[in-house]
């Protein structure tokens, strides 16, 4: 294939014209600059490598309607959507542009000599540096805030790391205008063209020869875990192995604790819907999952959520495939033995997705474990739990998750707090009274957990922790002062960057 087209996701008719595909050559000649460019990238100071960042941004915002119009028609998702997510992408940017300013992502630690010890101690200076060039993948249910300009993108060019990026085929033209602002702002930033390239084309065999090509030294990816797994196996299977950071799969759990449930039973019932049905279910932090014991307010939480279920209308999904893989989902979920379809919404067809809510009962759960697989779009399945074992059990059972949430008032606290330790070990944040969908970037944000809701636990790809994924630590030994990098030269502290030096830490 030389080339495809874009396709309006209401109809799932062609769109625009048509787009010139990227093959392996384009791969190895994107993967060649990104490594050309690596060094003179990684040197820029951390003014320019914010003004740089903040470019983009202003290149984004600058490209106008035709992005918001090209992101509403690939996606089907509405306008206030696209306005929301273009905010996102640029604030994502500005926050990294400050976190590169800052300094405190070089990590720098300073133990002096200590000649006069018994066991003299040598001088010894560490910083952190990019890895090299980056290959991220766009996610399709974020065309602007996790895809070309998203998240993976903004962390590694914080870091110093080139990006070439595969775009997703499921919007190639919005990803397309984002690829030429951040070009723009390449070029006026004087930079090298290798720190960011863009590849277009719907083949696996187009991001399989970008995890594969030696110079790409880690992965970025949001999407399925079939599609993760598929990555970090090319990536492991290399001469030289490479870290993939997929988030790939999770349920969300939300834990209706019963003086919550007792007090505001069909309350959290109608708000539930809401958040299931956001965006028609195409988040991944999507509340598939809702566990409560049996008690007062359960009943009045499942008529709420019932009624506003059957009466959510299809929504567009992003493409047909997600569509159907979501129609195939819900039915096997719907044919299974101790499932009972509560409520479905109006009825969907080859580009629109019907709401479904299920219930079963905690021990029929734990007997079954593809009752808890992820289901792509505004599906969720409750679970009745007979008491706080059985609840704890069910826990114990999931896989690691993205988030859990706790819906508790005062009384609940004790609960809370004994289930806690559990959640902890499945999941990367846990919030009370609130729902997941929605994720803040800012500093404290965690978007990652166990496997398989992330490849890697330790990391997150929203918030300014995402730039540790793409640095490593490097020690420097009794290196003259002339020698050493500039930020660990005595000369440079009062820069405003923070250093622990000798134990003690220091800003400036």
């Amino acid at each position: 294939m030389t080339e495809f087209r874009s396709v309006i996701a209401e109809t799932g008719e062609p769109h625009g014209e048509p787009l010139a595909v990227h093959g392996p050559a384009d791969v190895a000649a994107a993967c060649a600059a990104a490594d050309a460019a690596f060094d003179t990238y990684r040197a820029t100071g951390r003014e320019e490598r914010a003004a740089f960042l903040e470019r983009i941004a202003d290149e984004i915002m600058a490209l106008g309607d035709p992005l918001l119009d090209a992101y509403t028609t690939e996606s089907g998702l509405p306008r206030a959507r696209a306005e929301g997510e273009r905010g996102r992408t640029c604030g994502q940017m500005r926050l990294f542009a400050d976190v590169v300013r800052k300094g405190q992502w070089l990590q720098m630690r300073i133990d002096p000599a200590l000649p006069e010890r018994a066991l003299s101690r040598p001088d010894l200076r560490l910083r952190m540096i990019p890895v090299g060039p980056v290959a991220v993948f766009g996610a399709s249910n974020f065309p602007l805030a996790f895809s070309t300009a998203g998240g993976d993108t903004a962390s590694a060019l914080a870091a110093g790391c080139p990006v070439v990026v595969k775009g997703h085929p499921a919007h190639p033209i919005t990803g397309s205008l984002i690829a030429r602002a951040i070009r723009t702002a390449v070029a006026a930033s004087g930079l090298p063209e290798g720190v960011f390239q863009h590849l277009v084309g719907p083949s696996n065999e187009l991001g399989a020869a970008l995890v594969k090509d030696p110079r790409i030294m880690a992965v970025g990816f949001t999407g399925s875990r079939s599609g993760g797994l598929a990555l970090v196996k090319l990536a492991q299977e290399r001469e030289v192995p490479i870290p993939v950071y997929a988030e790939m799969s999770s349920i969300n759990p939300v834990l209706l604790l019963p003086e919550a449930l007792k007090a505001r039973g069909e309350a959290l019932g109608t708000a539930f819907v809401g958040s299931l049905t956001m965006g028609a279910g195409q988040f991944c932090t999507n509340p598939g999952l809702v566990l409560a014991i049996e008690g007062e307010g359960l009943d009045a939480f499942i008529a709420a959520a019932t009624g506003g279920v059957s009466g959510a209308q299809p929504q567009t999904m992003l493409t047909a495939g997600i569509a159907a893989a979501y129609a195939k989902g819900v039915e096997k979920l719907a044919g299974t033995p101790g499932v009972e379809t509560l409520a479905k919404g109006g009825e969907g067809n080859r580009t629109h997705g019907s709401a479904f809510l299920f219930q079963t009962t905690a021990d029929k759960f734990l007997a079954d474990k593809a009752i808890g697989e992820e289901v792509f779009g505004a599906s969720s399945v409750i679970v009745r739990c007979k008491d706080e074992a059985e609840l704890k059990a069910v826990l114990e059972g999931l896989e690691g998750q993205l988030t859990a949430t706790l819906h508790m008032d005062d009384a609940d606290e004790g609960l809370a707090a004994r289930l806690l330790p559990v959640l902890e070990r499945r999941v990367g944040r846990i919030l009370a009274n609130g729902w997941p969908t929605g994720v803040e970037v800012c500093h404290a944000m965690v978007h990652g957990g166990p496997f398989p809701a992330t490849s890697d636990a330790r990391t997150t790809s929203v918030g300014s922790l995402a730039i540790d994924r793409y640095l490593r630590p490097v020690s420097y030994q009794n290196l003259s002062q002339a020698v050493l990098p500039p930020e660990l030269r005595d000369d440079a502290r009062g820069d405003g960057a923070p250093r622990l030096i000798d134990g003690t830490l220091t800003i400036g």
